[in-house]
Parts: C-alpha cells; structure tokens; sequence
C-alpha cells in the first residue's frame, strides 16, 4: 500500500480493496448512513488532527440577498489562507500532494496551492439521501461492470467494495435534474494568447428524475445537448447525446445539427480517447466532467481512501467580478484565485486492459467522500510516464443543494499547455430545475432548434 494511504475501519475495511465482484450491502450495513456515515456514505466525524471537521450536513440554503440566477457569493470569503505549498516546500506537504501537484509544482516555478481551512459543504436534496440508503441493499454492477442493476435517483454503493462502483457513484451522482448552463473554453497558448469557445449546454438527468423507476429508464443516464455559438467559424453547430448506462451493449447515442447543410446526422464518435469538441487536442471525450462513458476499457483497483489537498469550494474563482483575463495566465490558470483544502478522498487507480487502446495507459481518480465528484485526476502515457493532470474546482450550488465544478482545469506538462473548460464569469449562470423530458431531446426536436 502506498505511504498515506488507509483503508476504513469498523466494518469499511471490509469492503475498501480491489475486488471484482459485487454485492448489495446488507441492511446493518445500509444502517449506517446517516449514522456514522453520512447519507452518501462519506465518513461522518472529522480527522484525528482536527484538519478536518466533522459534516454537519453541508450548505443546505443560500446567503441572504442571493437570488436565483446570480452567481454564487462565497459563504466563507472571509477565510483567510492558512498556507501557500509551493515549490520550495512542496516535501513538507508531499503525503497529501498527488504526483500530478507534486509534478506541476516542479514544472512551473509561479504554481502554487493556497490552502485554507476545510469546509464540508457539500450537500444534496433529501430524497437522494433517502434513495441512496434504499439502492445500498439492491445495487449491484452488471456485465462485468459496464451497467448497474437495482438503483435509480441515488448513490448506487455508498459503501464501495471496488474501484467500478466508486466510478459509478460518480457517473450517477446528483448534479440536479434539468439544468442549463452557458460557459467558455479556452486553451491558451505557452505566451497566454487565448481564443474563446462558447458553448450552451443543457442536461437532463434522467436517473434522478423525479418519476424515474430503473423500468423506465430505457438505458440512460443523461440527456445531454450542447450548442457552439462562438467563434463563428465553429457557431451553429448542436451536439445531442443520450447518455447510455451500458454502453458496451449500447453504445452512447448522438446525433449533430450542421448549421452549414442545415440537416441533422449520425454524430462521430465521441467517445473515450477521441478529442474533446474544439479543445485543440487538450483534452480526450471521457475527460468531460473529469470522466464519462463506459468504463470497460480499464481494470479499476480501489486503492484505499487518503487525506488529500484538493481544489474545495472555488467560490473566488467562480466570481462574477473577474474577467477571464483574470484567471487565463500563461502555463496555468491564476493560481491566486484558486482554493485548496484538505480533504479525504478515495484513490482509484485505473490501467488499460491488454487488448484495448486508450491513449491514456493509466489514470488515477481521486474522488471526494462527501459529494462522489472526481476532484483530481492523474493521466499517464503509454510509456507510463505523468501526461496530464485534470483538477475540478468545484462549488456547492446551494440553491440547487448540488456539489459540481465551476471551472475544470487540464494541464498538459508535455505541451506546456492547458484546457480551461466552464468559464461562466462573464455568462449567465447554471439555470437549475427547467422542465423537460426525453421528448425534448430526440433528433427531430433537434431538427427544429437548428432551423430556427
């Protein structure tokens, strides 16, 4: 086992290793949701060191004066930085750093990780903890892990017994049901020169539909559109997926509306190493949302659960006050707008299958106990040598109750280079419970927004 990394105990420990089979929990093992785990299944009490605190339930209701569509004023602005870990100390805080932070800390002398004091704030609706504690004993993985069985709305395993169902609880997570969101893409060149790529994406998340049972769910996950309105050389063009659960047996559904020939056809692929849309090379289609799609390409060893510096409650680099000159620096984002805490994570290793082909031979997840959203990533080439490393800045959009990034950042160390992905300061913000259903998102209704 890796220095740093630990396994649970008191029962945890069971179920914290690298196994290939997978089984619902029994009752008294469910039970402990909301006791001495959270209702998500994160650890309840705070680190022997006091470094962590306890979760007291997260962020459950917005500041006073904050009104729906605004973008989120930060709850702990007055929080003040505990610590810089740069190069010059990186050893200090090296059993708490991933090898990608050690390695951009190495690589660029003006990168640096404020760090703050930890604030356990991420939070979901009821009725996602109420569902999580009913899929704990029914859940299990399906072929070989591509798919899952017996869970809807909720965390499928709260209590993870592999790295498949860790993944899982990701891909399944609660990122509100219908939302709406306009942001930009930028991948500077190594001067900081930049051209935007805006983009109007809308999601319905079918598994957590309000009405949804595992019998109607036809296979899918989320309802995904997504319009590019600038440059103009790439404006007019609508991308619509249907997420699929297993899409081993069924491979994601997409479609494109060319706003040149004015008609709607099959998409390209989209799917795992294929170049993410108008990201200049930075970033592969299942880095979307740090990872997506079918995991079958990979053996996926949970590791163990460790505490960790991650990026935490980026509310400062989600402000409506900054302009992206702001944030968009030469070699990486502007670091004094970033917020880091230490938090416990689980480490999920990932390593391509003989026989397959990714353009990444290994990635390392590590993935937040509290929320299940994938805070950093480590990718590997096919020398086995560090490539990119992906970090989520994320924010509890608390008048939605949802933990999710604000901004993804995806450095390339070979390039030099970086993808900055959900820039939303300058556009307007996530737009969260729209009315839609699956019918609103077909290849036909998809006909008609390109024409008009």
């Amino acid at each position: 086992m890796k220095a740093g990394i630990r396994f649970l105990s008191a029962g945890s420990a069971l179920f914290a290793c690298a196994l290939s089979a997978s089984a619902a929990l029994s009752q008294s093992d469910a039970n402990r949701l909301g006791q001495d785990l959270t209702p998500l299944g994160g650890e309840k009490a705070g680190n022997a060191a006091g470094t962590i605190p306890a979760w007291d339930g997260g962020l459950t209701q917005a500041p006073a004066g904050y009104a729906p569509g605004q973008h989120h004023p930060d709850p702990f602005a007055s929080d003040a930085v505990q610590f810089t870990i740069t190069a010059a100390n990186a050893d200090q805080y090296a059993e708490q750093l991933s090898p990608g932070y050690l390695a951009l800390l190495k690589a660029y002398p003006t990168y640096k990780m404020p760090v703050y004091a930890s604030r356990r704030s991420a939070s979901n609706p009821q009725r996602i903890y109420d569902a999580t504690k009913a899929n704990a004993t029914t859940a299990n993985l399906t072929e070989g892990g591509n798919g899952i069985s017996g869970s809807v709305v909720g965390i499928p395993f709260p209590i993870p017994q592999n790295g498949l169902e860790v993944v899982w609880n990701h891909l399944t997570r609660y990122r509100g049901v219908a939302a709406k969101r306009t942001i930009s893409q930028a991948a500077p060149q190594r001067n900081g020169s930049y051209t935007l790529v805006d983009f109007e994406d809308e999601f319905l998340f079918n598994y957590v539909r309000d009405d949804i049972t595992e019998a109607n769910l036809d296979n899918v996950l989320i309802y995904f559109k997504q319009a590019v309105t600038a440059p103009a050389r790439l404006a007019g063009s609508i991308l619509l997926v249907h997420e699929t659960m297993d899409q081993v047996k069924e491979k994601r559904r997409a479609w494109l509306y060319n706003a040149g020939q004015r008609r709607v056809r099959l998409a390209p692929s989209i799917e795992y190493d294929n170049p993410g849309t108008a990201a200049d090379g930075m970033r592969t289609s299942d880095q979307f949302d740090m990872f997506n799609g079918a995991p079958d390409r990979y053996e996926w060893k949970l590791v163990g659960k460790k505490e960790m510096y991650v990026p935490y409650n980026s509310y400062k680099l989600h402000s409506d006050g900054l302009k992206y000159d702001d944030i968009l620096k030469p070699l990486h984002i502007n670091q004094d707008l970033t917020r880091y805490e230490l938090h416990r994570v689980w480490v999920v290793d990932a390593t391509l299958k003989p026989g397959t082909s990714h353009v990444y031979s290994r990635r390392t997840f590590y993935i937040d106990e509290d929320s299940w959203q994938i805070l950093a990533a480590d990718q590997y080439d096919g020398r086995g040598q560090l490539w990119r490393i992906s970090e989520a800045h994320c924010i509890n959009y608390y008048d939605a109750q949802l933990f999710w990034s604000t901004l993804e950042v995806h450095t390339d160390l070979i390039a030099g280079r970086y993808l900055a992905i959900g820039l939303d300061n300058q556009n307007k913000m996530y737009q969260f419970g729209l009315k839609r259903s699956p019918q609103d998102y077909t290849p036909a209704r998809l006909r008609q927004e390109g024409v008009r």
